[in-house]
C-alpha cells in the first residue's frame, strides 16, 4: 500500500473515531475554586474539582464533580437547582442537611444527599472539624 494511501486511511480514522474526553483527574492538577456565602450560607466552600459547569458541554450529563470542604460553622445556604440535579457524598466530618420542606437531618461519613430538579437543599458543618464531601452535579439534556 503506498504511504499516502496510508496517510489517508489513518487519519480518515483518526477523524471519524470519537474524541473521547479526559477520564483520569489526578489530585495533583484539580482546579481550585473556593466560594464565599455560597447559596447565602456562612463561611468559605473550599473546592477542589475535576472540572466544573464552566468547563463543560451541552451533551455531557455530569456538569461538576469535586471534593468539597466546609470548615467548623460554615455552611451552603439555601437554594435550588432550576436545571440540574446535585448529589453530596459525605466523606470525613458532621453536618445538617436541610431538604426542599425544610426538614433538617444530621449527616455523617457515608451519607448520601440528592437535589434533583425543582428542589432546594442546604449543609452545614455542626462538628468540630471539617466536613469534607463529594459534590456531584448533573443534568439532562
Amino acid at each position: 500500500m503506498p504511504r499516502t494511501l496510508i496517510a489517508f486511511v489513518l487519519c480518515s480514522l483518526f477523524i471519524a473515531s470519537p474524541v473521547f474526553a479526559q477520564q483520569l483527574y489526578p489530585k495533583k492538577e484539580l482546579k481550585t475554586w473556593d466560594r464565599e456565602k455560597v447559596g447565602g450560607g456562612e463561611g468559605t466552600l473550599y473546592g477542589k474539582f475535576s472540572f466544573t459547569r464552566n468547563d463543560t458541554t451541552k451533551e455531557d450529563a455530569i456538569k461538576e464533580i469535586g471534593w468539597m470542604t466546609l470548615q467548623p460553622g460554615a455552611s451552603i445556604g439555601m437554594h435550588k437547582h432550576e436545571n440540574n440535579e446535585d448529589a453530596y457524598i459525605i466523606v470525613k466530618g458532621k453536618g445538617v442537611f436541610t431538604d426542599s420542606t425544610g426538614k433538617e437531618t444530621r449527616v455523617k461519613a457515608g451519607d448520601i444527599t440528592i437535589a434533583r430538579k425543582g428542589e432546594s437543599h442546604a449543609l452545614k458543618n455542626t462538628g468540630k472539624k471539617p466536613l469534607i464531601f463529594l459534590d456531584v452535579v448533573a443534568a439532562q439534556q
